[in-house]
Formats: C-alpha cells, sequence, structure tokens
C-alpha cells in the first residue's frame, strides 16, 4: 500500500543527496542546511510517534534543527553549478524535442488527477493500493516519479541527470523552498490561535449592521490582506471564513457557500500576485531568470491583480447573494 511517508521519505533521500552532492564540492553551509532538511523529513513520524508516546526529547530536538536551518539561511549564497551541457547543445535539444517537452510536465497534474478520482477503488489482490489519508499527495509524488522517469526517457538522457537538474534548481532557490511548508504552518498556527474568531468580534464590532456588502468587501479584502502576510491562499482562507465568511456572509445574509468560498479563493491568489512571501510564484522566478531585481515579477503583475480582484468582487457581489 502507498502511503504518504513514502514520498516524505523519497524527499529525505532526494535533500540527502543534494547534500553530499554539495558536501563534494566544498560548501559547507548549504550541505549542513540540506542535511538538516532531509534528516527532519525522514524523521518526522518518529518524532510524532514519540510525543504521542510522552518523549519529548526528539520533538526538542527537531525544534533545534528548525533553529539551526534558520540560523544557515541567510549564509546560503547564490551557487553556480558547472554546466554539464552547453548552451548551443541545450538549444539543439529543445528545438529537436519540440513540445515533447511538455509531457513529463502535464503526466504530473493528469496522474494526481486519476489518483485522486480512483485511487480508493484500486487494490492489488484484495488490498487497497493507496491509503486513504491524503491519498491526493501520495498521488501527487507518485506523479513526480514518474514524469521523472517520463522526462529522461523523451530526452533520451539518464536517469541520474534529472538528480542532477533538480539538485542545480533547488540550489538555486534556495531556502525559499522552504516556504510553502512555513506558510502552510503558520495557517494552521493561525488558525489553532483563534485569530478567526477574533477577526469575527472586531467585524461584529466595526461593520455597519445589515450591510452585506461592507461585509462582502471586508471578506475579500481580508482575503488579499492575508494571503499577501502568509503568502499562500489555502492557508488565509479558513481564518476568514471562519471569521467572517461563515458566521456573517453564510449564516446571517445567506451566501452561497460554493460561489463564496471558490471566488473568495480567487480574491487570496490576488494577494498572491503581490507578496513575496509567495516566493516559489515571484522570488524563484526572479532568481532562476536572474533578473535584476527579485521583486521585477511583482512589479509586472501589479495592476494585473488589482483588476482581476475588482472583477471577481463585482462578480462575487452579483451572484454570492442570489
Amino acid at each position: 500500500m502507498l502511503r504518504i511517508e513514502y514520498a516524505y521519505w523519497l524527499i529525505a533521500a532526494f535533500l540527502l543527496y543534494v547534500a553530499w552532492r554539495n558536501l563534494r564540492e566544498g560548501q559547507g553551509s548549504r550541505a549542513a542546511f540540506w542535511l538538516l532538511l532531509g534528516l527532519l523529513f525522514a524523521g518526522g513520524d518518529g518524532v510524532l510517534a514519540q510525543q504521542k508516546a510522552g518523549n519529548p526529547l526528539p520533538a526538542q530536538i527537531a525544534g533545534a534543527m528548525v533553529i539551526a536551518l534558520a540560523l544557515l539561511a541567510p549564509r546560503l549564497r547564490r551557487h553556480a553549478h558547472v554546466d554539464t551541457v552547453s548552451a548551443e547543445q541545450r538549444l539543439a535539444s529543445a528545438l529537436r524535442l519540440g513540445h515533447k517537452l511538455f509531457m513529463p510536465a502535464l503526466l504530473i497534474p493528469l496522474v494526481t488527477l486519476i489518483v485522486a478520482l480512483v485511487g480508493a477503488h484500486l487494490s492489488v489482490a484484495g488490498h487497497a493500493l493507496f491509503a486513504t489519508p491524503q491519498m491526493t499527495l501520495t498521488g501527487l509524488a507518485l506523479a513526480c516519479v514518474i514524469a521523472l522517469f517520463a522526462a529522461a526517457y523523451v530526452a533520451r538522457a539518464p536517469l541520474h541527470q534529472g538528480l542532477s537538474e533538480g539538485r542545480r534548481l533547488l540550489d538555486a532557490i534556495g531556502w525559499a523552498a522552504l516556504l510553502p511548508l512555513l506558510l502552510a504552518a503558520l495557517g494552521e498556527v493561525f488558525t489553532q490561535s483563534g485569530v478567526g474568531a477574533a477577526i469575527a468580534a472586531l467585524a461584529n464590532a466595526i461593520l455597519p449592521e445589515g450591510s452585506a456588502f461592507a461585509c462582502l468587501l471586508v471578506f475579500a479584502l481580508g482575503m488579499v490582506l492575508f494571503t499577501v502576510i502568509m503568502g499562500n491562499a489555502f492557508a488565509a482562507f479558513p481564518v476568514m471564513m471562519a471569521g467572517i465568511g461563515l458566521p456573517l456572509l453564510i449564516q446571517q445574509y445567506g451566501a452561497h457557500p460554493t460561489i463564496l468560498g471558490a471566488m473568495g479563493m480567487l480574491c487570496g491568489y490576488c494577494g498572491t500576485l503581490l507578496t513575496p512571501m509567495a516566493a516559489d510564484y515571484n522570488l524563484v522566478p526572479a532568481a532562476l531568470l536572474e533578473l535584476r531585481s527579485p521583486y521585477g515579477v511583482i512589479r509586472a503583475q501589479f495592476w494585473s491583480a488589482v483588476m482581476i480582484f475588482v472583477a471577481t468582487f463585482i462578480m462575487m457581489w452579483l451572484l454570492v447573494f442570489r
């Protein structure tokens, strides 16, 4: 049975490989950073099991490793890797392969969708092929492995070249690769700490009574603001839905929950376009393209975000209370 733990172990193995390669090249700080992260991925289940058993020491060790990651992050300078393939060879390969280059990338969402839709019904000799919890994430991990093999087949390249290229990109991204993990944790912290309840109390005290429009506007702007703060609309959504969406818009004003949720998320995505906290969208492309300003992507898409937000809010106001 394929479980999400296998995906974490696979990520850990790749991170340890990246650490080993950096260590061989004399990049001590970079090697230590990826080594610690790989160990955290590999031992996460053990830490949780020991914590449930009443042994806090592994969790404390993991916490110390996280602090060490934060101390090492500023030391990660851009490391220029020696190109194994010349620019002329890359261009010739791209022209030869053409649209075939998109096949491995398209396999990732396709396989993930198939697993999410039918994974619960797949079995071998009466045993379920996929564990039910976090089946979509398990499918995503499987899709990435399949895409790696597909890319090697399409490009007629050795499999280890894909690992080397992945390592090169990870070193180029650096500590920003951790931001999605940190932001997801931040959203959970906000939710568990009662930020949603505090927002609900503040909204009830400030918003004019009986004004559905004002309530909807605060919800939409709140999705943008919290996404800017957290860098992730998925982290902002439970906070705003718990604070304003569910108790006020849905229960008090009768808003359609499906429309509110879908268009509220789109408002949050407008915030994603405006924040460096969404590093995987805004900072990583700037680093990979070696733009002069790390915020060039954000500047380029600012007015697009504003116009999309205005159009989304107008449509939401027209549809959500029907």
